[in-house]
């Protein structure tokens, strides 16, 4: 196996959020400080409150 150079950090862009539920980098919802992905936000939706989704 040759050299390994381990991925770069990012400071910005899509790879930086996270969701805070699954870990999952795609379609994260960052307003309101949520930080969860869709899919993980409409399970989790009516708890915070959200009444769209019930």
């Amino acid at each position: 196996m040759g050299k390994y150079k381990p991925p770069a950090e990012r400071k910005y862009g899509k790879g930086v959020q996270a969701c805070q539920r699954c870990g999952s980098r795609d379609s994260v919802i960052q307003k309101y400080g949520i930080y969860l992905c869709r899919q993980c936000f409409r399970e989790v939706a009516y708890e915070l409150g959200f009444r769209k989704y019930w």
